[in-house]
């Protein structure tokens, strides 16, 4: 990788790595567990469940109809994909933070468009149980990598800074051709 941009050393391996994790991980759910079989891990908090959700996050609109909600989380899985690369495109060759969230990211985004593809629904199996009873939906490794990834970029944008911070208004005005009278 000698000659790959510094964005691409780092977004290349983060994504190869989430999306073959986030396969293996279905994959041995798929064949060592029947569906909805659950094998207890932390008693009273963390469970192996081998479950699958027709819809998005939280089980959004899982109970459309199976051709329209295919259409939509495949379009939508297609299009977000697109966004990131060209998101990703857009980097600076030195940038490293941004290119490696957008690897976590695109590689959860495929692994569970995959899933779409291949089952018709996502793969989920870890299932936690928090204080008071409460279950929290079960989930994939695809979707930590997406909500690790975005939650860096959200950091890396409220750290950021501006790039017009330092440079007067006046500077600014007359650079974007606004006028001053």
């Amino acid at each position: 990788m000698p000659n790959l941009s510094r964005k691409l050393r780092f977004f290349l391996p983060t994504f190869v790595i989430t999306l073959v994790i986030d396969q293996i991980t279905k994959i041995e759910i798929v064949e060592r567990f029947a569906y909805g079989e659950r094998l207890t891990v932390i008693p009273g908090f963390f469970n192996l469940t081998h479950v699958r959700n027709p819809g998005g996050a939280f089980s959004f609109l899982a109970t459309l109809s199976a051709d329209l909600r295919q259409a939509f989380f495949l379009g939508t899985g297609a299009l977000a994909i697109v966004l990131l690369l060209v998101f990703l495109s857009r980097l600076e060759p030195d940038e490293w933070v941004a290119p490696t969230a957008i690897g976590g990211v695109l590689g959860g985004a495929i692994g569970n468009l995959a899933d779409r593809i291949y089952y018709g629904e996502v793969i989920d199996f870890l299932d936690f149980r928090l204080i008071g009873g409460y279950i929290w939906p079960t989930f994939n490794m695809a979707d930590c990598w997406i909500v690790m990834g975005v939650g860096v970029l959200m950091v890396q944008m409220f750290f950021e800074e501006d790039p017009d911070a330092d440079v007067p208004a006046e500077a600014a005005n007359e650079g974007s051709g606004a006028s001053g009278s």
